[in-house]
Formats: C-alpha cells, structure tokens, sequence
C-alpha cells in the first residue's frame, strides 16, 4: 500500500461533531500544526453499533486519512476508541505502515484521574457502546486498581446537543435523570468522567445537578496535554506533522450541514468538504 511519506496534518476522526471539542483543545495548546478533521457524520452516531461495525468505519476512516498525507491519527471518538483502537494497532497498521500511529482518548484521561479523585470513586457519562465495552474501567484499574468506576449511559444527550437543544428547559430534564441514576448507583463519586466529546456542551446544566464538590472532567485538555507528552517523547513523529497552524475539515454528510452544526462546537466559521470513505 503506498502513503504519502512527506511531513501531514494531524488527523482526528470522530463518528460526528463531538471530536471538535478534542480537536478545539488540542488546538488551543499546540496551535503550530496542521490539522485535518474527519467526521463520519453520514453514519452517526456510533454509540449503539456493534463492535465490528464501528471497528470496519473507523478503519476506513484512518485509512482515508492517512491516504491524505497524516502520519498519526487520534480518534477523538470514545466509542471508537473503545471499540475500535486496539483492532487498528494491532491488525492494521503492521499491515498499512507501521511507522504511522493511531492514538485514542481513553487512556490520556485514565492517566490523568489518580489526582483527581479522593474517594477513590468515580463516575462515567457515556454513550451505551463506551460504558458497555468497559474501557474506562479497564484503563483505569490498570494504572489504579483502588478505584472502582461506575458507568451510566445517556442515549438522548448526543440528540439533545446536535439538535441544538443544549441550553432548552427540556434538556434540563434527562441531564438531572442520569447523574442522579449515577449518584444512585454510587453516592461515593467525587470526580464523574464526561466519556462523550459532546457533553461538555451540557456543562453548564451538568454542573447545575451534581452534587457539590463533585469534580466535572472533560477530556479535551487531558488529550492535549497527552499529545504534547507524546511528542516529546517521540520527536521523530513530531518532525512528520506539518507545522502552518492550518485546520481544514471533511464529512461524509452534507458539507453545508456540517459548516451549520459545527458552529455549535467551535464557536466560528469553517469550510468543509464532503468526502466518502466506502
């Protein structure tokens, strides 16, 4: 299979929109690069496909991208990362170019909640597909076996946020629903996880019903800071990244429809660009 070799952006790939919040925080604290941005938006959400379909999507996903000149991938999708990143690491990219790399969200914000947690309970809002697969439990046990994690999945968030509802009275309703169920399940939480790049839009009702001195943890400044490391680490990944502070955008939904919606999440005018992936 022949990729292009020379220096690319940074590619992130989330299933809809919510991989802008990763992709805005990464770009807040590492504004030097290039960035491409892919959103399978024809195909959202993933959060209720099986394993095997959101494993063969995101795999066309990553493979377009790096078709398109990218030499590391994040998947700024928690269901994809769940569900579909360890597949890509250890059956593909042997095959496609191993010196190219695949990261996911999960474990940044694994490794960043040992600090952050003095109950040593925590709580996980996610799509059914992330609290079913159980990754934030594993990633979690892996670095800190003492603390036990406890998941409640909200089907209606993602809806409630694309629809442009985030801030109606109606929304109040099903964000107050599931952190009750979840505080329910466990009223030792102290630190509760938002394991969906979209929730950060419902912060500011999310913080209105959590109990106090409940810590609220988004994932995008955790991936950054991740990725940061991650270079320092591996300079010569760093060197194939392009540097001209560019971001441009793709979906496989209507480019028009995405410019709209991705308003909502980044704050500012895009381009976009339609593109297929099978």
């Amino acid at each position: 299979m022949h990729l292009p070799q020379s220096p690319g952006p940074i590619g992130v790939f989330d299933s809809g929109y919510g991989g802008l919040t990763i992709l805005h925080g990464i770009r807040q604290l590492l504004p030097e690069y290039d960035y491409l941005y892919l959103g399978d938006n024809a195909r959202a959400p993933y959060g209720s496909r099986s394993f095997d379909v959101v494993y063969q999507f995101t795999r066309q996903a990553v493979l377009k991208l790096f078709s398109l000149g990218c030499h590391l991938v994040i998947l700024g999708c928690n269901t994809a990362s769940a569900k579909a990143l360890r597949s890509i690491q250890q059956r593909d990219l042997p095959e496609w170019d191993p010196a190219r790399r695949v990261l996911g969200i999960i474990r940044p914000t694994a490794e960043a909640i040992d600090p952050l947690t003095i109950t040593r309970h925590v709580g996980l809002l996610a799509t059914e597909g992330t609290v079913r697969s159980d990754s934030y439990k594993l990633e979690i046990q892996k670095l800190c076996p003492d603390i036990s994690v406890t998941g409640v999945a909200c089907p209606l968030w993602v809806p409630i946020i694309e629809n442009n509802e985030a801030d109606s009275p109606g929304a109040d309703y099903f964000v107050k629903k599931r952190i009750d169920q979840l505080m329910r399940l466990d009223p030792e939480i102290d630190a509760v996880i938002l394991g969906c790049t979209h929730y950060p839009l419902l912060m500011p009702k999310i913080l209105k019903y959590v109990p106090p001195g409940v810590r609220i943890i988004p994932q995008s400044e955790y991936v950054a800071e991740s990725l940061q490391r991650y270079f320092l680490h591996h300079p010569d990944m760093e060197r194939r990244c392009s540097k001209g502070g560019t971001a441009r955008y793709l979906t496989t939904e209507n480019s028009d429809k995405f410019k709209d919606s991705a308003r909502t999440f980044l704050r500012e005018d895009i381009s976009v660009q339609h593109v297929d992936l099978d």
